[in-house]
């Protein structure tokens, strides 16, 4: 006999189940309006409602997880601690491998410290476990020692093997992250734990200190570590601390007798602030080269070489060279060797040498200078296939480089620097081909930037590109560029990620007065580009202001001259006022330099002084040997990347190349 269901259990049934789905489904386009307005309540610090909010997204949608992170940061924000902490517990649990599952179990450890110490240590063991190579993992290295530490704070007795253990959790630390959220923390909780601290680790502590401008305290602990390893650290305490004689004492003390014991970098550092302290740079490098017998006395040959006259170049690089061809400024110095060649006319040596470079050197800073000279070298003996190959090939493996820009130019056989003065500005998108259902795109899209870079992980051309769509130009071009830099073979320029290193911003106004003084748009856009990386509120040290950073006093001349009626000197961080502003300066160089756009942008940099002393007093054929001659290797930097900036700017944006 069949049972009979009631007809009213049915529609309940239906109704429950009709009510489950409205619930668990959810369109899209109604998904991102509730997530949009949690976050616009969040914003404005109303966390009561954007926690309510934020609990209607839906569980099929790929921003639940992120929601109920969100829901996590409004009870914090509440001072509801149950509540954040559950919500911790919701994501890592229900969702272990989302990218903010092992932000929350962090986050809830850092909770857990002071009132459930022993879970908090299972989910700081965990992070170390399962991602020892993140940042997480050192920080949980720290809490760790905290536990361990709070643990047998008030015992009478503290077992060795439990100091060892706090110990070496503060200095695991302290060597993966000097400068870290918790190293002071770590440096003040390590020596109220102990006064049983190596001079190792004491060195340590000073370091950190220092990072963190505690200068006193650095100087007080840096006096109880090994004075053999700490002499270079002290020199930066004391320059920080303004003891300027003590800082060039224990300089020349440390390369006299101590550099053995210190890195190459620290010794750098050192020699850096003697020469700053001194007044005059060479007669300074000459002492401590007649002091130093070990580590460093290749960077202070370097530095002489630099400085002496372009005559004694040639010597001076070839006895660098000879002492250390395997020092970190050997490329370098076998690539002036081979300049200098060039300029004797000594061509057959100077290709053996450049050919020596690339075998050496395949792949280093100074390796598209030696191609492209090569290049010119196979010019001179009209050896057509040679130099085109040279030519080619630094185009093809250094695409982004000042002499790719020089290589394009003889290539086309164009004598005038200025390749053009047209662009097609376009749009800086998502780097990489776009997906419907791209979590990345669509928090960037509901302006949900804070949670990108939890989200995308290690790549940094999409925590660029969010730092892009929320404004921050600066720091997105400086991430993107730096993640170029690291890849080996460079894409072409259709990848979308060059537009982040190279966007085009404020182009109308520049294009505007580029166009009102005679000047060249793109070069503008580069200069502008260079100068400040399009932060309108840029000031340098020396006081140069805005976006193509100018000088009060230049800018008030330029102002008075071309009688642009500006209110100085607030004008200066008005972008477009700066812009101006910076055109008819750079028109004011041109025509005094006759024209000509490399000394006007050697001339931004260097002053007119300069350049027209060097234009008399330097011997060169052609803008290339002017360029590599320049006395100021500052300046002749700037020339350089000013004019990569302009080739790529035209590379990218001009369609024809």
């Amino acid at each position: 006999m069949k049972k009979r269901v009631a007809v009213g259990s049915i529609a309940v049934f239906i109704f429950v189940i009709g009510g489950l789905s409205c619930f668990l489904y959810q369109p899209q386009e109604k998904t991102n309006q509730i997530y949009s307005a949690a976050l616009d309540d969040y914003k404005k610090g109303d966390y009561q409602n954007a926690y309510y909010l934020f609990s209607k997204v839906t569980l099929f949608s790929n921003l639940k997880p992120i929601a109920v992170y969100h829901r996590a940061e409004c009870a914090r924000m509440l001072g509801d601690d149950k509540s954040e902490l559950k919500q911790y517990e919701v994501l890592f649990n229900n969702y272990p491998n989302h990218p903010l599952s092992l932000r929350s179990r962090y986050l809830a450890g850092q909770k857990l410290v002071e009132n459930k110490p022993a879970v908090a240590k299972k989910y700081f063991e965990n992070i170390i476990h399962n991602h020892p190579n993140t940042d997480y993992a050192i920080a949980s290295e720290y809490y760790l020692g905290v536990i361990l530490k709070n643990k047998y704070e008030s015992s009478k007795f503290i077992p060795n093997s439990v100091k060892d253990d706090v110990q070496n959790c503060f200095r695991h630390y302290l060597k993966k992250a000097p400068s870290g959220t918790h190293a002071m923390g770590a440096v003040n909780n390590w020596l109220d734990f102990t006064q049983d601290i190596s001079k190792d680790d004491y060195l340590l502590m000073a370091n950190t200190c220092y990072l963190f401008g505690e200068y006193s305290k650095a100087k007080e602990l840096v006096r109880k570590s090994d004075t053999n390893e700490s002499w270079a650290l002290d020199v930066k305490i004391s320059y920080a601390l303004k003891d300027f004689q003590r800082a060039k004492f224990l300089t020349e003390n440390g390369l006299q007798k101590r550099s053995q014991y210190v890195k190459d970098d620290d010794i750098i550092a050192a020699i850096d602030i003697y020469n700053t302290l001194s007044t005059e740079k060479s007669k300074s490098i000459e002492r401590l080269l007649s002091i130093s017998n070990g580590k460093g006395r290749d960077y202070l040959m370097s530095l002489k070489c630099q400085n002496v006259l372009q005559k004694d170049k040639a010597a001076c690089y070839s006895n660098l060279y000879l002492k250390y061809p395997h020092g970190r400024f050997s490329a370098d110095a076998l690539s002036n060797i081979f300049f200098a060649k060039i300029k004797a006319h000594d061509y057959v040596n100077a290709k053996k040498i450049g050919m020596d470079h690339l075998r050496k050197f395949p792949d280093v800073n100074s390796s598209p200078m030696v191609m492209f000279w090569l290049g010119k070298i196979s010019e001179k003996t009209n050896n057509y296939e040679e130099y085109t190959n040279y030519y080619k090939g630094v185009i093809d493996r250094y695409p982004d480089s000042y002499y790719a820009y020089r290589a394009y130019l003889k290539l086309r056989r164009l004598n005038n620097p200025l390749i053009t003065s047209y662009i097609n500005p376009k749009p800086v998108l998502y780097p990489y081909k776009y997906t419907r259902n791209n979590i990345i795109v669509k928090l960037v899209d509901l302006k949900d930037y804070d949670i990108v870079n939890e989200i995308a992980g290690d790549d940094d051309f999409i925590k660029s590109w969010a730092l892009y769509k929320k404004g921050d130009y600066s720091h997105s071009m400086l991430i993107a560029r730096d993640a170029m830099e690291k890849l080996k073979d460079k894409p072409d320029k259709y990848d979308l990620r060059w537009r982040l290193i190279y966007p085009v911003q404020y182009y109308d106004y520049i294009y505007k007065y580029a166009s009102e003084t005679g000047n060249n748009p793109p070069l503008m856009l580069a200069l502008a580009r260079e100068e400040s990386y399009f932060d309108p509120l840029a000031q340098s040290l020396a006081g140069a202001r805005g976006l193509m950073q100018l000088m009060p006093i230049t800018a008030n001349e330029i102002n008075n001259k071309y009688k642009l009626g500006m209110d100085l000197p607030e004008a200066l961080f008005n972008p477009y006022k700066n812009i101006k502003l910076g055109n008819y300066y750079y028109e004011f160089l041109r025509n005094n330099l006759e024209g000509y756009d490399i000394s006007s942008v050697a001339a931004y940099n260097g002053g007119i002084g300069s350049i027209q002393r060097w234009k008399t007093s330097l011997h060169y054929n052609d803008t290339d040997e002017f360029v590599e001659q320049i006395p100021y290797p500052e300046t002749k930097n700037y020339v350089k990347k000013v004019f990569a900036t302009y080739w790529n700017y035209i590379r990218l944006y001009n369609g024809n190349n």
